[in-house]
């Protein structure tokens, strides 16, 4: 979502990034090609996974399987390469299957979930490689850890990271600089479940202006909010542990995002739709 509430879509499986004017049901392909196809050069995606936004509308994606985050500025017709050399690796400047990633819009570094590295990279604007600046010590729930990390949000507010550590069932906040996470909600040990306390695969988070919390469970079929500080989730979107394609269920959202009036938009990914919900 840009700041005109234009809405911009990782079409995952069309290969191909969609931007949805305001009240539009008309998409325009404004990343990889139209017709659906993938490959590895410039002009094309493969399995996009994410995707954001800068001022002058143009498009970074995460461009999870070609391992590298493109930057397609505003009308072009190809990438240019930003982070990763399109090879699997886990080198300064390569990723492994980066599966999301957020802008700090006054500096333009760009952090990336760099998902089978179970690590958040750092790219200053025009840098060559990045830093490590969560995790990379391996799979695992210690609080120097992450598992398989996909959606972050880059709270400038408190200069952190606040992570979907997917397979470790929590969300966590890592301040930049720091050696170690904060548990936000979640089990901090990694265990699944399907209370207002615990998740199945967290898959994405974002905050709204007051600092409350809202978190895309995959396994779990819902939309869970957190109020600032608190720990205990109410489902606001989808049926816990129900999945389906009627209005008010879903079946494994993968994101989910704001406008500016803090209506709720979900990816409900096997449903193939994006769903909208008033404010809560």
């Amino acid at each position: 979502m840009d700041w005109s509430n234009t809405l911009y879509i990782a079409d995952w499986s069309n290969h191909r990034v969609q931007k949805y004017l305001r009240n539009s049901s008309f998409g325009q392909t404004v990343a990889g090609q139209a017709t659906g196809s993938y490959n590895t050069t410039s002009g094309f995606l493969y399995y996009p996974g994410d995707v954001a936004v800068d001022w002058n509308s143009n498009v970074y994606v995460a461009d999870t399987f070609n391992n590298r985050i493109q930057l397609w500025t505003n009308g072009s017709s190809a990438g240019m390469t930003v982070a990763g050399t399109g090879s699997i690796g886990n080198g300064s400047n390569e990723l492994a299957r980066p599966y999301a990633l957020t802008r700090d819009p006054n500096t333009g570094t760009l952090y990336i979930s760099d998902t089978f590295n179970n690590r958040v990279m750092s790219y200053l604007s025009g840098a060559l490689s990045g830093s490590i600046v969560a995790g990379g010590l391996g799979s695992g729930t210690n609080n120097t850890q992450l598992s398989s990390p996909f959606g972050i949000y880059f709270d400038s507010l408190s200069n952190s990271l606040i992570i979907a550590n997917g397979n470790a069932n929590n969300i966590v906040r890592w301040t930049l600089g720091a050696s170690s996470w904060t548990l936000l909600a979640g089990n901090a040990n990694g265990m699944s479940g399907n209370t207002s306390t615990e998740f199945n695969i967290p898959m994405d988070v974002t905050l709204d202006p007051m600092g409350n919390m809202y978190v895309v469970e995959r396994l779990n079929h819902r939309i869970q909010f957190f109020p600032m500080g608190e720990t205990i989730g109410t489902t606001i979107a989808g049926l816990t542990g129900i999945s389906g394609s009627n209005s008010i269920l879903l079946n494994q959202p993968m994101s989910v995002t704001l406008d500016s009036q803090l209506n709720l938009y979900v990816a409900d990914t096997f449903n193939s739709r994006i769903q909208k919900f008033v404010r809560y």
